[in-house]
């Protein structure tokens, strides 16, 4: 299965969920209604897109049905799902010039964080790059564990310290490690325990100042991991992690088990933060880099664009 059929199933609970809603609400054709136009919203604020983002989308269709004299559903469809690409558009590419890069993953428990890191590191090995782990959230019970077993399933090396240990002592020595095996990529578990937010936000700055000491111009991401079926507790989720670390973009987890994918387009709209990576099953190549086009059109149930 390829990339956007596996997307396109990911997608399946809101695509249904939506599609079928949107579809409802413009049968018959015809000029659009101030009713369709509200139901239209509606519609979009139950996906989790978000009040102002829905708003914003749906008087960019107004504009758009007023300049096209948009009348069949198909043609309003295609219409919503240029104005949803563009408006995710921007911000997801990952520059890795650098040899090696950081990626810091960060998120609270359950989230799926060593999941992800475990994903990512088996998609960049698979594309040939040679990708060192760092175990450092060392603060939760089997964190450790658990990312031991992902790097042995992705093959590649792990760096870990004990139980508790000092996270920024872990990323000095992956680090370390990192420069003198060649690694093109170095991914760091870190902790996210926003319950106790002057902790993290010290440990993180502890994070930043051994990178910057020993990289100084390596490229650098810091990835929040979210769960989408959270819904607009992801959101705000968000909006906390961003007052107390540098997020540089986002990884949504579990799309496949929500009805409620409008989350990424309040991630990005709202929050000015960029989607990168989604994950969209339970397989290890199920975390797949973010493109606003495809994403669309898996949305709205269009071919791959």
């Amino acid at each position: 299965m390829g990339l956007f059929q596996r997307l396109t199933k990911g997608l399946k609970k809101t695509r249904d969920s939506m599609g079928d809603a949107i579809g409802a609400a413009l049968e018959g054709g015809g000029e659009l209604t101030e009713d369709t136009y509200e139901e239209l919203e509606e519609i979009l604020i139950l996906a989790d897109a978000g009040m102002k983002t829905a708003q914003e989308i749906i008087a960019k269709l107004r504009e758009c049905a007023r300049k096209q004299k948009l009348r069949s559903a198909d043609a309003v469809k295609a219409a919503l799902r240029e104005i949803v690409t563009q408006m995710l558009s921007g911000g997801e590419e990952i520059e890795m010039i650098t040899m090696p890069a950081v990626i810091l993953v960060i998120g609270v428990n359950g989230v799926g964080k060593t999941t992800s890191i475990g994903k990512l590191a088996a998609m960049y090995k698979a594309q040939g790059k040679q990708v060192l782990l760092g175990a450092a959230d060392t603060f939760r019970a089997a964190a450790i564990e658990q990312l031991e077993v992902w790097a042995a399933r992705a093959g590649v090396d792990l760096v870990k310290h004990k139980e508790g240990a000092d996270p920024a002592a872990v990323v000095f020595d992956t680090v370390q490690a990192g420069k003198a095996r060649n690694a093109d990529l170095i991914l760091c578990d870190t902790a996210g325990r926003l319950h106790n937010k002057k902790n993290l936000m010290e440990e993180l700055g502890k994070i930043y100042r051994v990178i910057d000491r020993e990289l100084p111009y390596s490229d650098r991401e810091v990835l929040l991991v979210l769960d989408a079926t959270t819904g607009q507790n992801a959101v705000n989720q968000a909006k906390e992690f961003k007052e107390i670390a540098e997020v540089t973009g986002i990884i949504l987890t579990k799309l496949d088990g929500t009805a409620k994918g409008g989350v990424v387009l309040n991630i990005k709209h709202e929050l000015q933060i960029p989607v990168k990576f989604i994950g969209v099953g339970e397989q290890i190549d199920d975390l797949q880099p973010f493109e606003a086009a495809e994403f669309a059109a898996a949305l709205f149930g269009a071919e791959k664009v």
